[in-house]
């Protein structure tokens, strides 16, 4: 079983904030392949379906992002399953700008606790991330305070019409990935994206 795991924040007070472009993407997947509706299943939201032959559980934690790894505890558990090629993150990246993405078979967490928190249950950096850019402009840096202040803060109209804009090609990377691994759909998908570092 393939499991795409979406970071993000539960609350109504989260929904449209740059931590949660990960539950968007989830959100519309859901939606685009028809699976049934969300359902809880531990400190997870989860809903399961065979897309193009691929069976495959979207996962949202209920654990706010800085816990999420704690939700993967029962497929570490299982004998056929690994986070190396079974595991897609799905995570908000603030060293990319808005409208860009950037796939990763491994790598640091580079500063975002999520990614620090299913680093600590998987035991190492060999599992895939999809990460999306909701850094600020040029014209937006220095307005907040603080990374966490920024990161929980909703995105401008203009930013949020970009990443809903960049939500079909993050479909179709996601679907590469399943169908044929991260490597194949890290050469496909950052090649389109070489403004991103």
């Amino acid at each position: 079983m393939k499991v795409i795991l979406g970071l993000g924040n539960p609350g109504r007070q989260y929904e449209a904030t740059r931590h949660n472009v990960g539950w968007w993407l989830l959100d519309h997947l859901a939606d685009v392949w028809r699976f049934d509706a969300w359902k809880r299943d531990g400190e997870a939201l989860v809903t399961t379906a065979t897309v193009h032959g691929v069976r495959v559980r979207l996962m949202k934690p209920l654990t706010y992002v800085n816990l999420s790894g704690r939700v993967l505890r029962p497929y570490l558990r299982r004998p056929f399953w690994t986070p190396t090629k079974d595991l897609l993150v799905v995570v908000d990246e603030v060293h990319l700008p808005v409208g860009r993405y950037r796939l990763r078979a491994r790598g640091s967490a580079g500063g975002h606790n999520g990614l620090r928190s299913i680093e600590a249950a998987i035991g190492n950096r060999e599992y895939p991330r999809l990460r999306i850019g909701v850094g600020p402009s040029k014209e937006r840096r220095g307005v907040y305070a603080n990374l966490a202040d920024f990161v929980l803060a909703p995105f401008a109209r203009d930013e949020r019409d970009q990443i809903v804009a960049l939500i079909p090609e993050l479909e179709e990377a996601v679907e590469m990935w399943m169908r044929e691994g991260i490597e194949r759909a890290m050469n496909a998908h950052n090649r389109r994206d070489k403004g991103a570092e």
